[in-house]
């Protein structure tokens, strides 16, 4: 079996007891099932297929033939290994294609018909506009007759950059960088972007009509809503410049945002400057979105992996949300539970949720949703034995770490202070990256080239 989890022998091996290990065992194998069964390549070819001049996908049929030249646009984690599977299924009746992929990825993907521009995540840079300047420009090359596919994925929202006429790039990524800190989540984070570009919220679907457009996307997002998803660059958008002030207001950055964004979107508010694309309008008539890939089927590929090693086994939700580490404390709860009274799952057993938790930075350490999921549910659990709690992130980057996320059983709080760490003071501090990093319990894929959220996986044995 493929080893995806690159540490993976010495985070077995910090287990104090057998059935540390064997909990750890089975946590590690059910992420690294769920990290393959998101692979985009894989979604890529068990959800779309040519057969003749039919283009399927999902339960959706395209007549190739009605369509002179075919375009390839989109851009986020996963588009690059997207593009990679889309060549080989449709080879040649490709005309030319532009996706956006982060830096360093590029020279992984072997494409000829569709080229790679890489710019940068999560704040967007120079190159992010780049990118998105030349997408525009090859999606208004489409004609009428012209079919145009745009693979989209989470981190396409940074990526992508075009911000709106009289906002500098520097505005925007001190405004992404603020919502990132604030604890806002990403559908708030994603209502302000489309606000402030010109590229998000149904605007390029805009550039590409009057083409048809079907627009293949990967899930990042809770519930799937398409037009939260990459900010939704080819979907009707649902937010408003109202919603955008009132997120900004909410998590008290309104005074601390740029005056040109308040200008903006103040100026919207009033009706002064149009609103991003909604349903209704015309430019939608011939475009279908399609999910091909999400959480909940990552969560159901670790449901399987636990149930096969014999496990009972409960699969929670994948709109897992909130503070991460109010999470990890309702996780170590759980296993605490399940340890005294076999409820609510009788033991051996496991519980599996999936989505993207928050944290709101208030110290100044280092770490990210996932490992602070970890930390906190280390101190609820301490003292057990063969129960562990692993959270990682598909995309293999937590936070702005190396690490995809961490793995703690009911030890971890006494080895870490006999190593003179307190782990109380690293939660407050938000240092779990710190914390994980002595303990060599990080759990370490690198970039996965792909993102479909968060996993939690609680472990008794």
């Amino acid at each position: 079996m493929m080893t995806i989890i690159k540490n993976r022998e010495k985070l077995l091996s910090n287990a104090s007891s057998q059935k540390d290990r064997k909990a750890r065992e089975i946590a590690l194998d059910a992420i690294e099932e769920a990290f393959k069964t998101a692979d985009p390549k894989r979604i890529m070819f068990s959800k779309v297929r040519l057969e003749n001049e039919s283009l399927k996908i999902n339960s959706e049929t395209f007549d190739l033939s009605k369509y002179k030249r075919i375009f390839v646009l989109g851009g986020g984690k996963a588009s690059g290994t997207m593009a990679e599977a889309l060549e080989e299924i449709l080879k040649d009746r490709i005309e030319a294609g532009i996706i956006v992929v982060p830096k360093g990825v590029a020279k992984k993907h072997k494409l000829s018909r569709i080229k790679l521009h890489e710019s940068s995540h999560p704040i967007p840079d120079e190159s992010s506009v780049s990118g998105a300047k030349k997408i525009i420009e090859l999606a208004e090359r489409a004609e009428n007759d012209d079919l145009v596919i745009c693979l989209i994925s989470g981190g396409g929202s940074s990526l992508m950059a075009l911000p709106r006429e009289g906002i500098s790039l520097k505005d925007k990524q001190k405004v992404t960088d603020l919502l990132l800190k604030s604890g806002a989540t990403i559908n708030e984070i994603n209502a302000v972007r489309k606000h402030i570009s010109s590229f998000k919220g149904g605007q390029l679907a805009r550039a590409v009509y009057p083409a048809s457009l079907i627009g293949l996307l990967l899930s990042d997002v809770l519930g799937d809503p398409l037009d939260v998803i990459a900010s939704g660059p080819t979907v009707p958008d649902s937010s408003t410049f109202s919603d955008a002030v009132s997120i900004l207001q909410e998590y008290n950055l309104w005074d601390k945002v740029p005056e040109t964004i308040r200008q903006i979107l103040t100026e919207g508010m009033k009706g002064k400057i149009a609103e991003t694309p909604k349903k209704g309008d015309p430019i939608f008539k011939r475009v279908k979105n399609i999910v091909i890939g999400n959480n909940r089927l990552a969560c159901m590929a670790a449901l399987s992996s636990v149930r096969k090693r014999g496990l009972n086994a409960l699969f929670l939700t994948s709109f897992l949300e909130g503070e991460a580490r109010h999470i990890g404390t309702f996780f170590g709860a759980m296993g605490k539970e399940i340890m005294v009274t076999d409820y609510p799952i009788a033991s051996p057993a496991a519980v599996i949720a999936g989505g993207e938790t928050t944290v709101t930075v208030t110290g100044k350490g280092i770490g990210g949703r996932n490992q602070e999921i970890a930390l906190s549910a280390a101190l609820k659990i301490s003292g057990a034995d063969g129960v562990v709690i692993a959270s990682a992130s598909t995309d293999g980057i937590d936070g702005p770490t190396d690490a995809a996320g961490a793995i703690v059983d009911g030890k971890t709080v006494q080895r870490s202070r006999e190593l003179g760490i307190d782990p109380s003071e690293a939660l407050r501090n938000n240092d779990s990256y710190t914390f994980f990093s002595k303990l060599d319990d990080l759990i370490i894929t690198g970039p996965t080239g792909t993102n479909v959220n968060d996993i939690s996986i609680l472990v008794k044995v």
